[in-house]
């Protein structure tokens, strides 16, 4: 019997990974043998991007520390200057915290410096959506965080047999599905009347939810990405919910030109609570743009997606999603496609290959039960 709670450390810098963390934390704190820590940093702390740390603490939880990283200018040289920021703040917060594990979501480069100074200070770490697949330098860095990880959680089978492809031993290796869908079959998510009410839209207006983030290794054309994202917005013509993009190289540039730029059919926000965001994604007619959500929350709801250029290229797609390149034309003739009676009806059909909303409960009992010894943090390769 241990003297105290095994301690969970969670590491969050975006509202992507919060969605993926929160349902493992609501039910972890049901675990008497369980506590945890909220390490928050970069787009969670800006104004410019929301201030998503008050969704935290609206939704009743604990933030242990705040670590302040993100330097201005939005470029790749900016990225890596914030995440060697970031690298310096980490290795006190944790000897302040004292996590038994750090748990990881996704492959953004906050998860990496997390995984590189816990390693180096004997902590192992847990890393959520392992094995997958996207098309920009994520999906370098989630295969970085592999091989830094000693527990890997995999949404479904083939992602598991990848990470044991990368030399991981199976014993280190759960099937456990992604925990972002969890809350989407749990009702978490706002109703038609709570999102006319807070956001003012009528999700009988077959309205449109666009996501544009810029992709790292292009970004000279994030500018260029956008202004045919909008242009094509403005011909489809129909009411356009927009959320702001990611703090990545390019951010400034896909941000003023959807303030210069936006047409008049487009409402924009910089942040949204998740579970008003999961309404919209839930009712959109269509969604556009070039998200992980349009991959892997959108086929829970049945909903359309076009999904915009190479930053999700690799990902599992279930049969919602319509594949478009950044011409306008292109993504208004994909728009209208996917607005068709005959693809609305194929996408209701859409089976999400991420899990089945059993995610975060084999999580936590693993994190509950896992022996913490030299065969966990001494890690070798598998073959």
């Amino acid at each position: 019997m241990r003297s105290r709670p095994r301690k969970i450390a969670f590491l969050t810098g975006s509202r992507g990974e919060w969605g993926y963390i929160r349902p493992i934390i609501r039910k972890l704190i049901t675990q008497p043998e369980l506590d945890y820590a909220l390490l928050v940093t970069n787009m969670h702390l800006l104004p410019e991007f929301g201030q998503s740390e008050n969704e935290i603490l609206r939704d009743g939880f604990d933030i242990a520390e705040r670590l302040y990283m993100t330097l201005d200018g939005y470029t790749g040289e900016t990225m890596v200057k914030s995440l060697g920021i970031l690298l310096t703040e980490l290795p006190g917060a944790l000897k302040r915290i004292a996590p038994d594990i750090l748990l990881l979501a996704g492959d953004r480069g906050e998860q990496l410096a997390g995984a590189l100074a816990a390693i180096h200070m004997g902590i192992a770490v847990a890393h959520i959506q392992a094995g997958e697949l996207s098309g920009n330098v994520d999906g370098i860095v989630r295969h970085a965080i592999t091989k830094l990880a000693h527990i890997h959680f995999a949404a479904n089978d083939d992602f598991a047999e990848r990470v044991q492809k990368m030399g991981e031993d199976p014993w280190r290796i759960h099937v456990t599905g992604a925990p972002l869908v969890d809350e989407m079959l749990m009702s978490g998510f706002s109703t038609p009347e709570e999102l006319h009410t807070r956001i003012g839209i009528d999700v009988r207006e077959n309205y449109v939810l666009c996501v544009q983030h810029p992709v790292t290794e292009e970004e000279k054309n994030a500018t260029m990405h956008t202004r045919a994202v909008l242009e094509a917005i403005a011909q489809y013509g129909a009411p356009t919910i927009l959320v702001y993009p990611n703090a990545d190289a390019g951010s400034a540039d896909v941000r003023a030109a959807i303030d210069a730029h936006a047409p008049t059919n487009i409402r924009i926000f910089r942040n949204l609570p998740r579970s008003d965001y999961l309404g919209l994604v839930k009712n959109a007619h269509i969604m556009v743009g070039n998200s992980s959500s349009g991959i892997m929350e959108a086929p829970t709801f049945g909903t359309a997606v076009v999904n915009l250029g190479r930053r999700q290229a690799g990902r599992t797609q279930s049969k919602n999603v319509i594949n478009a390149e950044y011409e306008t034309e292109k993504i208004v003739a994909a728009m209208r496609e996917a607005a068709s009676d005959a693809f609305q009806q194929h996408a209701a059909q859409a089976i999400n290959p991420y899990g089945t909303g059993t995610a975060s409960e084999a999580i936590v009992q693993c994190l509950q039960s896992v022996v913490i010894d030299d065969r966990l943090l001494n890690k070798k390769m598998a073959y």
